[in-house]
């Protein structure tokens, strides 16, 4: 039992408080002249104060902190103006805290603190009321009266003894200290109140409080009301259809189209649509309870309703945000695509510390069989998301992507709508395929529609023609794939992260087969190491003497087809067991399919190497320049683009600007004319990064020189003989690897891109020399300096020209 100790001190003068206070202050809490406040003081230093006011039989003074978890207070941690208070009653709990009941009388201010331990003590003095009685005091005192009883109506548990508290209470000081110390407010407002000394600008300020209070709770009690009023039609509805069809049961009247229609409504109810979709969802069905199942409008709002009904409209799967799991996934399934893993690290990093963020929309660009797609279904696996593969090469149907109108017989909705049903969830991962092959024609442009699905800014409202709502796919991760950029559309390749994936090094892939392909085919074709065991010297032929590719795709039918021959003979005796070496690899592969016809390509004069980007990777081409007396015409074959003519032309002007450098005759070539070809005239080629080529392809022509048969070369070339950059150097560098090439020559510019892009097998395999000059080029083609540097004399362009030419 706790002890307790009742102090009764005589309330003092008003005008009559001590100079000095000891200062107990109050979290969270503002006493009031006039109010009583029970209090709990549970710090050392309240505890002290308390028990040696009520031992002086002193009053104290009450501030409220502006720091609440100050502790001990400083002197700047409270405000200065507070309530003078007499401690009532006093009560000790086992714990050693105190329970007080405090009484407050007049306001004061602290003019100085004298004292900071144990506890605060100030100097203080009265502060007092600016009371002038008017009309707008006493109209004020009774609306904030009469405001007072209206919010208590809206708070049941308030006692009735409040009203009668405030309609007896005639002193409007006194009314305003009541009704502040039981409002509910926050401490700065309850300070504000009570620092106010003019009582008409207090009554208004408790007026404006109050008014705000009385609309939130009048909001407040509006939505009960709407919620209750929604609840109690919902349940008469269902009271209403329960007892229709215990009826219809006891009359053995029992529709199949209602049950069917009533059924419909709980999936309707369960599928958690948005509320738009909802909306509409039940006007369809209210028009389907009116409409005979006979009628061909039946089957049409029965179709579109079971639409809205299986689309998972609130239904997600949890990403898995595990940084080492993913990459660990992903490293397991693909060798190398550093650049692609990396990506996906970091949209899983910033997802797992932003929960909000959409997906991106990635688009993989390569040659065939780098593993674009796969790639995409082990992101899937890594992010614990389903995985969903359109293919849009050959779409030329607007309607594939946006759906059909309901107008139409058979109608459905698009592709993507579709697909979001078949994975189930809202977020799945969508694999757009060949997003590069999309067609046009008098049906639309599907790849017009495809740029609100693609553009993060409007696909969360993305509006199929069939359901004609709005469906958010902003949750969806996107990833297109493409074999090259010139066939997609500017728009959309704008809303597209862009990452290329280049082809694979011999060493890359011969890797990739030991590591993933091998074992791949082994289990297909029911084989086990130890019976079909291919070496790392035979897969190392296969990919030199057996395949051409930037990708692995045959690299695998290759491999396939040597475990199918195997498989044969195991079947026909078991316990035949294969080793593939090179000595071997000919009786299952047959002989090699690819050889290196460099040598012979560049074994007559007037045929260069050139370096091209494919759609199936990087690969070399030859240029083939022909003189023979004329009039000086150009021809040029091979089914060559503009751009390429042009620099065909920009080439040969320079070549006849140099003539007298190549120690040709003035008039050599009004007297000759010059043909230009490129094989393979089947295939369309275009591009200015040839120029290099088809001028060491004239030069070599010209003077009867034969070009290196171990160089390959690309750039572009100026009228004056500069070697610009191009793009696309990996791919060229690797195609010329496998081409059997030794020495590449590149643009200046374009030695960060080796630099930063070329693997390291490849510049080991190489020499790569990097020219700003065509002179340069032409020394390491033909073995000789053939056109002087251009040097630069006050700005005026001169040759320095060699001794026999001079």
């Amino acid at each position: 039992m706790a002890d307790e100790q009742i102090h009764d001190a005589e309330a003092r003068e008003a005008n009559s408080i001590p100079a000095e206070l000891a200062i107990l202050p109050l979290q969270d809490a503002v006493l009031f002249p006039n109010t009583v406040m029970p209090l709990a003081v549970t710090k050392p230093h309240g505890i002290k104060l308390v028990e040696d006011a009520l031992r002086a039989s002193m009053p104290i003074g009450v501030v409220a902190l502006k720091n609440r978890d100050a502790s001990p207070p400083a002197p700047d941690d409270v405000y200065t103006v507070g309530t003078v208070a007499i401690i009532q009653k006093m009560i000790k709990v086992p714990d050693g805290t105190l329970r007080c009941i405090i009484s407050g009388t007049v306001p004061f201010t602290i003019t100085e603190f004298t004292r900071a331990e144990p506890y605060l003590v100030g100097k203080v003095e009265q502060l007092e009321d600016q009371t002038t009685e008017s009309d707008d005091l006493t109209a004020l005192s009774r609306n904030i009266a009469a405001q007072y009883t209206r919010l208590l109506a809206f708070l049941p548990s308030a006692p009735k003894e409040l009203e009668l508290e405030v309609n007896n209470i005639t002193d409007p000081n006194l009314l305003s200290y009541f009704i502040a110390s039981t409002m509910r407010l926050e401490t700065p407002d309850k300070q504000a109140v009570l620092e106010e000394r003019d009582t008409l600008a207090r009554l208004r300020m408790l007026t404006a409080f109050l008014s705000r209070e009385l609309e939130v709770l009048e909001l407040g009690h509006k939505i009960q009301s709407d919620i209750q009023k929604e609840m109690d039609k919902n349940q008469r509805e269902y009271f209403l259809r329960q007892q229709l069809k215990a009826i219809q049961d006891e009359l053995g009247e029992s529709d199949p189209t209602q049950a069917d229609i009533n059924e419909l409504r709980q999936k309707v109810e369960a599928a958690k649509m948005p509320e738009d979709a909802n909306k509409a969802a039940m006007r369809e069905l209210d028009r389907l309870t009116r409409i005979p199942s006979a009628s061909p409008e039946y089957s049409v709002i029965r179709t579109y309703l079971d639409w809205l009904v299986t689309l998972p409209w609130s239904v997600t799967t949890d990403d898995s945000l595990e940084i080492a799991k993913a990459r660990k996934i992903l490293d397991e399934d693909h060798y190398d695509l550093e650049k692609v893993k990396d990506r996906i690290i970091e949209y899983l990093a910033v997802r797992k510390l932003k929960n909000t963020l959409s997906g991106p929309i990635l688009c993989f660009v390569g040659p065939p069989g780098v593993g674009k797609t796969s790639l995409g279904k082990s992101i899937a696996r890594a992010m614990n998301r389903k995985f969903i593969r359109l293919s849009v090469g050959g779409v030329r149907d607007e309607a594939e992507i946006r759906g059909h109108r309901r107008t139409y017989i058979g109608a459905m909705p698009g592709s993507f709508i579709r697909a979001i049903r078949d994975a189930g969830t809202s977020n799945p991962l969508i694999m757009i395929d060949e997003i590069d092959k999309v067609g046009a024609d008098w049906r639309g442009d599907p790849s017009s529609a495809l740029l609100e699905v693609l553009d993060p800014e409007q696909n969360n409202s993305f509006r199929d023609h069939y359901l004609d709502l709005p469906f958010d796919l902003s949750r969806v991760l996107f990833i297109a794939t493409a074999n090259q950029l010139d066939t997609v559309p500017p728009p959309l390749r704008d809303r597209m992260e862009i990452i290329q994936l280049a082809g694979y090094t011999q060493a890359e892939k011969v890797m990739i087969a030991r590591k993933y392909l091998v074992p791949k085919q082994l289990t297909a074709n029911g084989l086990t190491p130890k019976q079909c065991s291919i070496s790392t010297a035979a897969l190392e032929l296969i990919v030199a003497d057996y395949t051409r590719e930037a990708g692995v795709r045959n690299l695998e039918r290759e491999i396939a087809t040597v475990c199918r021959k195997v498989a044969r003979k195991v079947a026909e005796k078991p316990a035949f067991e294969a080793k593939i070496t090179p000595t071997t690899l000919a009786k299952y592969l047959g002989k090699p399919r690819f050889f290196a016809e460099v040598a012979k390509r560049t074994a007559v004069r007037g045929v260069a190497t050139g370096l091209v980007v494919t759609p199936v990777g990087g690969d070399i081409v030859f240029i083939e320049s022909s003189v023979m007396p004329g009039a000086g015409k150009l021809t040029l074959t091979g089914q060559l683009g503009d751009v390429m003519k042009e620099s065909a032309q920009a080439a040969l002007s320079f070549v006849r600007s140099r003539s007298r450098e190549l120690h040709l005759p003035p008039e050599y070539f009004k007297r000759h004319d010059i043909h230009v070809h490129v094989p393979a005239g089947a295939v369309p080629k275009d591009g200015p990064s040839a120029g290099v080529a088809i001028a060491t392809s004239l030069v070599s022509a010209v003077t009867g020189k034969k070009v290196d048969k171990n160089v390959a070369m690309t750039g572009e070339v100026t009228l004056t003989g500069q070697v610009l950059p191009v793009g696309g150097i990996k791919e060229k560098v690797l195609g010329a690897r496998r081409a059997g090439i030794k020495k590449i020559v590149l643009p200046k510019r374009n030695e960060t891109d080796v630099a930063e892009d070329v693997p390291p097998e490849a510049k080991k395999a190489l020499k790569f020399v990097f020219a700003d000059e065509l002179s340069q080029v032409l020394k390491e083609a033909l073995g000789s300096p053939m056109i002087s540097h251009i040097a630069t004399v006050n700005g005026r362009s001169t040759r320095q020209l060699p001794a026999a030419a001079r």
